[in-house]
């Protein structure tokens, strides 16, 4: 897993949670508070302004402590609130100390409650962010993913902290013609939008291993999207599109083979220059039946040494305070000393600096493709090694 997404996993899972104060440092504010209300109830020459005083503890107690400590607290204002009753109430009323009493007795039970309901729902939002991201790790694999062919590195954010998967899909699959990379953006967000990306992940994963072409994978993945239309279209919600980048990377070539449908193009990236391969454009998947041509894959050049840059238009399309869009191009110039594998990272909060305050307006892919050093001798080679 990225450091990346580490760090996002750490920062969700704290969201979900509330750390509660050590035992010691709850009783020193329980003292510290109860010494402030004995100095105001002494000043008001009522000893039963301590209890009305003193009646907040167990609720914020149980916003933020377990349930051992909010029964502590919950203890501590019972005694204070009794030992204020027997020892004098001034010109309170016995009737309205007594009322006082119940009153506050009622809220210590429900603070007890309360705190209980709190730390039940903190276990079950943790129980299922755990299901969550078992379920993004089999849905998305996490970076980086090696082949015999390439290494693939880079930074996946969604647009919504809360969910792990969000429009923005990529993928590699090692077949018997090459490492087959994907990445793809399907339109619109939400669960509509997470529901076409599954569709695309299962069809790829299948049928890079079946098809011999990139036309024939294209194809199939077009097929799957309409399916997947055709569902969803029967529940009376919107159909979709997704744009993919699919290409074919073989170490006995220094080539890629690639086709566009609809997708924000790659960069290839050497030590002194920024290249946009010329690739014709197609439609997206879905869309296959309007074209007037079938899909062809395009080839350049892949030399080792070199990188390929892949993101999706959550980065191209990253908008300054007056409405420019991400200078992609200007970037890898500048950052082009930076080691590749730092190159993702430092993109995604070069875009995110760039924004400034603006929010994210869409998910965010970028992938770093190299040529690393052989796993396995030609004769070992295998059809999968994912690290």
């Amino acid at each position: 897993m990225s450091r990346t997404r580490r760090r996002r996993s750490a920062a969700s899972t704290t969201r979900e949670t509330i750390q509660p104060p050590g035992t010691g440092q709850l009783v020193v504010w329980m003292v510290t508070v109860t010494l402030l209300v004995a100095v105001v109830g002494s000043l008001a020459n009522s000893v039963m302004a301590l209890v009305g005083l003193l009646v907040f503890l167990p609720a914020a107690a149980a916003a933020q402590c377990t349930v051992r400590q909010t029964a502590l607290v919950c203890a501590w204002t019972a005694l204070l609130g009794s030992a204020a009753f027997l020892t004098g109430g001034g010109d309170v009323a016995l009737a309205d100390r007594v009322l006082l009493l119940v009153l506050t007795a009622g809220l210590i039970a429900a603070s007890l409650y309360a705190c209980r309901r709190r730390i039940n729902s903190e276990r079950a939002m943790v129980r299922l962010h755990s299901a969550a991201v078992a379920i993004q790790r089999q849905i998305l694999r996490p970076l980086p993913l090696r082949t015999d062919d390439v290494l693939v590195d880079g930074v996946y954010e969604p647009v919504q902290e809360d969910r792990l998967v969000g429009g923005d899909i990529y993928d590699v699959v090692e077949s018997a013609w090459g490492t087959r990379v994907l990445i793809g953006d399907v339109q619109g967000k939400g669960l509509a939008a997470v529901g076409a990306a599954f569709a695309v992940l299962g069809s790829f994963r299948e049928a890079a291993h079946r098809e011999p072409t990139l036309t024939g994978l294209v194809d199939a993945l077009d097929a799957s999207v309409v399916r997947h239309n055709s569902y969803v279209a029967r529940r009376g919600d919107d159909e979709r599109f997704v744009t993919v980048l699919i290409l074919n990377i073989d170490d006995a070539r220094n080539e890629v083979q690639a086709i566009n449908c609809g997708h924000v193009p790659p960069h290839l990236l050497d030590a002194d220059s920024v290249i946009t391969p010329p690739l014709d454009s197609g439609v997206p998947l879905g869309l296959a039946a309007l074209a007037a041509e079938p899909a062809t894959p395009g080839r350049f050049a892949f030399p080792g040494g070199t990188a390929l840059l892949l993101t999706t238009d959550g980065l191209t399309e990253s908008r300054a305070a007056d409405g420019a869009f991400y200078p992609l191009g200007e970037r890898l110039a500048d950052l082009g000393d930076l080691p590749r594998s730092d190159l993702a990272r430092a993109l995604n909060e070069d875009a995110h600096a760039y924004a400034g305050k603006a929010a994210p307006h869409d998910d965010v892919a970028i992938l770093i493709v190299r040529r690393p050093p052989p796993l396995h001798p030609p004769a070992e080679r295998t059809k999968s090694h994912f690290i």
